[in-house]
This record gives structure tokens, C-alpha cells and sequence, in this order.
């Protein structure tokens, strides 16, 4: 109680004042659920006890098991330098770096992290960032829906489940039609994409790779949409961009993904780094904020917030959106992570990935009572099991492996499916474990 400044006689005067008699009168309009069990606070402990207290805690979090999870969040190796040099004051602990006034410095670590996303996707502009993959996508259908002035939104059913329901939390107020399409373990579904392509479509929505790890093409849809006037957004993961046909050669007009890949750790799901890049037309459209560079009165280059369609800083009405900032200290992991690997080294990384990968599939493919599911892939992909995926899981926790993610989370049909992923970071030995694995317990 050292930090309350109140004694209890004081306490009591003023609960008198506002005619009740306790504390726990005071809160009684708050249902008996919500409340907290006790207002009578333990006695305060000494700092190390309440270190001790929080690490008996924290060891209760199991971190020490070999992932093979995906699904939009990955567990890549990330050198030391992008800690040692995110963490540095200057970038730590500044306030949220959204002011037109901000520090050159900050300026210019968002006018290069928006150069490396474009150098990435081979889109002409890219914003200084938004929250997270789910809502990039969610703003990018708002941008779609006021570059068109359509209203229906075709869904390919192979994009992240976790981002769709986002999306339908974002448009449950919205005159818009949406049709989301049936998933398909395989690539994209061009008969039922074109069936629901009309005059009335502001834009596709495509996954590369899809959910459920699955190389595609879409230059023949993209040209479809083109044909019938509408956009086409794409979903893209930035490692698979190394050995990947980019989003820009497929003639995309709005590229979005997650960048948690580039440098940020798992942080038990966040926070982490929306991406958005787009074609040049459209860039007075795109929400959020856009660094550019200029030269000042003596010359030298400088950087300053070029443009600014955020809510707080236009009139409200022609505001195309109310995100109130970005993700900067995420996009300035991402950018000295990109920085430190280069052009070659992301195509590296995305051929560790690629390979690690093809290897598990060859590992699971002889064993029996696995069926790994044909379809080209990056580092992701569906094997179906004889036994219900959920129990296998629970069973394999025990051995230290967490096999992949049950797809019966979010669809019906595939109670039996995981959904695997290999990283850089999974060993040949590693991998040898999760067949040894599952072949005890599937």
C-alpha cells in the first residue's frame, strides 16, 4: 500500500461522500463475473521476490519444443545485429514516430524500409507500414472498394482463415457482398473465381503461398480481373519472395503480407508488422503514411512524410483510414534484417526453406498412415493422417515436437489434415524426430 496516498480514514470519508459503504459497494453495478474475487490486496514484496515470482511463472510457458507451426507466423533465425541495433535509445524508446516533425533519422529508416519492400515485391510504392498482416489486408479491400466504387469482394479460399474472419469483422456494417469461395488444399480455383467475377467486383482476393503452403500463378486471373475491371489484391510471404514470381510480375495492384518473417520474434503473436505495397496510380488511395526524399534549401537530402491520408492529419471525410499510427520499430527490425541479408541472402534463406522442406515431405511420404498431399509448396504443407490431427498433437506435445496445425481448428472436413512448416532454423535431426514422431503416434 506504500504507493496509495490515501489513508483509511480518508478512504472511508470519501465513501461516505458518495453515499456508500464500502469498496466493494462501489463496484457493485459491475456483474458478480467481472469482478475481482478480493479488493483486500496482499502485502507488497521485495523486488527479488517478485522476480522470483514472475520467472516460477514464466517457467511455466513450455518453450523449449521443436515447432514445425506456420500458418503466417514463422520461426526464422534472426542475427544478433537487428536486437543489438533496434534496441539502440535513439529508436527504443522514442515516442511513437508518426509526427511530421519526427527525427530525420526515423524518417529515413521508413523511407528505406518502404524502398526494400518495393525492391522485395517489385511494386512501384509501398507505405512506412501498417499494424499487421490481417489488417493490411482489411485496409487493402477499403482501398479497392473506394479506388472502384464496387461493392462485392471475391474471397479465393485459400487465403489465411485467421485474416478472412478479420475481414468479416471489418465489413459487418459495410453494404458490400462478399463471396468467399470454397478452400482448396491445392492451387486457386479459376472456374469458380471467373463464375463470380462481374461488372460488379472491386477486387479478388489471392493468396501466394496459400494457407495451406501451396505455390501458385495467378497472372491468368490477374488478367481476367483486368478484363472485367476490378483489382486484385494479393497475400504474399516475404521469404518466399526470394525464389518466388513477385507479386508486380504477376501484374497485382495491391501486394500485402505479414512481416513478422523479417526479423521479429514470435512474441507469442505479437506485435508484429503489416505490409503494403501498390501500384504507382494508386498511391493517393493507399492508407497510412509514405516517406519520401527531397533536398533542402542548402542541397543536402533530407526526408520528409510525403503523404499523410490518415484521419488526424486530413479532413476526415477524405481520410482513407483511421489507423492512428504503424508499426516503426517493427519495420526498423525488418529493414536492418533485409539489410543485413541482401539481395542473395534472402534467396539463401529462401532456398533453406524451399529444401528443408522437400526433404520433410520425402521423410513423410514413406511412412505409413501419413499421406503428404500432392501440390507444388514453399515451406508449408498438408499431410492427412489416419487419427484425428488434435489428439496426434496433444500426443506429440509430450515428446517435445509440436507436429504442425491442426486444420479441424478451422474447417471441418480436415479433422485428420496438419498443416507443417519448415524453417531454416529445423535440423535434418529435427526433422528425422517429427517422422519419428509421428510414426509412433499417428
Amino acid at each position: 500500500m506504500s504507493y496509495v496516498p490515501h489513508t483509511q480514514e480518508e478512504r472511508e470519508e470519501m465513501l461516505r461522500a458518495i453515499g456508500v459503504s464500502s469498496i466493494e459497494e462501489l463496484f457493485a453495478d459491475i456483474g458478480e463475473e467481472l469482478r475481482p474475487k478480493s479488493f483486500n490486496l496482499p502485502e507488497g514484496r521485495s523486488e527479488y521476490e517478485v522476480k522470483r515470482h514472475l520467472e516460477e511463472l514464466a517457467e511455466k510457458n513450455n518453450t523449449n519444443l521443436t515447432s514445425f507451426l506456420g500458418a503466417g507466423v514463422y520461426d526464422h533465425y534472426i542475427p544478433a545485429a537487428v536486437d543489438a541495433l533496434a534496441g539502440r535509445s535513439e529508436f527504443y524508446t522514442a515516442y511513437t514516430p508518426y509526427q511530421p516533425e519526427c527525427s530525420q533519422g526515423i524518417l529515413q529508416v521508413m523511407y528505406e524500409f518502404q524502398t526494400a519492400i518495393c525492391l522485395l515485391t517489385g511494386m512501384d510504392v509501398a507505405n512506412a507500414s501498417l499494424y499487421d498482416g490481417g489488417t493490411a489486408l482489411c485496409e487493402a479491400v477499403m482501398m479497392a472498394l473506394r479506388i472502384t466504387g464496387r461493392k462485392r469482394i471475391i474471397i479465393e479460399g485459400g487465403v489465411n482463415p485467421i485474416y478472412q474472419r478479420m475481414f468479416f469483422t471489418y465489413a459487418a456494417n459495410l453494404p458490400i457482398e462478399i463471396n468467399c469461395l470454397s478452400p482448396n488444399l491445392l492451387q486457386a480455383e479459376r472456374e469458380a473465381i471467373l463464375n463470380h467475377l462481374d461488372k460488379d467486383t472491386a477486387a479478388i482476393i489471392l493468396q501466394n503461398p496459400n494457407f495451406f503452403g501451396t505455390v501458385d500463378d495467378h497472372t491468368d486471373i490477374v488478367t481476367a480481373a483486368h478484363k472485367a475491371g476490378a483489382l486484385v489484391i494479393q497475400v504474399f510471404y516475404p521469404v518466399a519472395l526470394g525464389l518466388l514470381k513477385t507479386p508486380a510480375d504477376m501484374g497485382v495492384d495491391i501486394a500485402v503480407g505479414e512481416g513478422q518473417c523479417l526479423g521479429l520474434p514470435l512474441s507469442f503473436g505479437g506485435p508484429y508488422l503489416g505490409l503494403m505495397a501498390c501500384k504507382k496510380e494508386f498511391m493517393r488511395r493507399m492508407p497510412g503514411r509514405v516517406v519520401g526524399a527531397t533536398v533542402d534549401k542548402e542541397g543536402k537530402r533530407g526526408f520528409v512524410l510525403t503523404l499523410q491520408t490518415r484521419e488526424q492529419h486530413i479532413r476526415r471525410q477524405r481520410a482513407t483510414s483511421n489507423i492512428c499510427t504503424n508499426a516503426a520499430l517493427c519495420a526498423l527490425r525488418a529493414v536492418i534484417f533485409l539489410s543485413l541479408l541482401g539481395k542473395e541472402g534472402i534467396k539463401e534463406l529462401a532456398a533453406l526453406n524451399y529444401h528443408k522442406s522437400e526433404f520433410a515431405k520425402e521423410a513423410l511420404r514413406e511412412m505409413a498412415g501419413v499421406e503428404v498431399l500432392n501440390a507444388p509448396t514453399f515451406n508449408e504443407f498438408v499431410i492427412r493422417l489416419k487419427k484425428d490431427a488434435e489428439t496426434v498433437t496433444k500426443a506429440m506435445l509430450k515428446q517435445g515436437i509440436v507436429p504442425g496445425l491442426p486444420l479441424g481448428k478451422f474447417y471441418k472436413d480436415m479433422q485428420n489434415c496438419l498443416l507443417v512448416t519448415v524453417t531454416e532454423k529445423r535440423t535434418k535431426e529435427d526433422i528425422l524426430k517429427l517422422a519419428e514422431g509421428l510414426k509412433r503416434c499417428a
